[in-house]
């Protein structure tokens, strides 16, 4: 069997479609299984910190930013 490191350097040869497809499959594999009612708990979480003011909120040019930043890393 392939190690990791193997597989990875493998998956890099890949082009970037079939590297992006395998990243998602990847992900969705070793994403945490969420229901609906722990989603809408962590909402309430998060809407609680944004009204309590423990946390400020991202205008949407600063997330889009960040969007930004991150595409250009890749």
């Amino acid at each position: 069997m392939n190690s990791a490191s193997e597989v990875q350097s493998l998956a890099m040869k890949l082009p970037r479609r079939s590297r992006l497809k395998l990243a998602s499959e990847l992900l969705h594999s070793a994403a945490p299984i969420t229901s609906p009612d722990e989603i809408l708990r962590e909402a309430a979480c998060r809407d609680a910190e944004i009204e309590s003011g423990k946390v400020k909120p991202l205008s949407e040019s600063a997330f889009w930013s960040g969007v930004a930043r991150r595409r250009n890393r890749s």
